[in-house]
């Protein structure tokens, strides 16, 4: 069984676990560490969005819920990556991001001796620019290969709360 553990901060869409599920020919099992938006991630996603020519999603960054109430979005889109990746024929647990993604993503890795580490994410202009993005970071605190990948736009819709 090849382990990879998946660091995220969307819901998979289709395409993201058809790539993710084809990277091997192995038996799957991943991992899946779900990072809520925080606050402190406001101005980066912003000067990120207006680097690529998303003036709009730029605009409405204070739109979506973060910090504490990102959390229960955060488990919604855990729940359906959780579930898609066992659609696709994988073994998959995972957890939500509270505190110290590095330290956890370390210990995540020892504790079920992954073979790897993916960290599918939107782009992150500044952030990589300053080698400061997950991926840079993970490589020295890791060892295994840390492989980045961006994630797919075309996500299914995840369940909401009742409105």
């Amino acid at each position: 069984m090849f382990t990879s553990v998946l660091m995220i901060e969307q819901p998979l869409s289709a395409a993201d676990v058809d790539f993710v599920t084809t990277l091997h020919d192995d038996d799957l099992s991943f991992v899946v560490l779900m990072r809520p938006r925080g606050d402190e991630d406001r101005l980066l996603r912003a000067i990120d969005d207006v680097a690529l020519g998303e003036l709009e999603q730029a605009v409405h960054e204070a739109d979506e819920p973060e910090g504490e109430a990102a959390l229960r979005p955060a488990a919604l889109a855990l729940e359906h990556s959780l579930q898609s990746l066992r659609t696709a024929g994988c073994e998959a647990v995972g957890q939500i991001i509270d505190k110290h993604p590095l330290d956890l993503l370390r210990s995540v890795v020892e504790q079920t001796h992954a073979d790897e580490v993916i960290v599918l994410t939107a782009p992150h202009l500044v952030e990589e620019f300053f080698h400061r993005d997950w991926a840079s970071r993970a490589r020295h605190k890791v060892g295994v290969p840390v492989l980045k990948l961006y994630a797919h736009n075309d996500v299914e819709e995840t369940p909401d709360e009742e409105e």
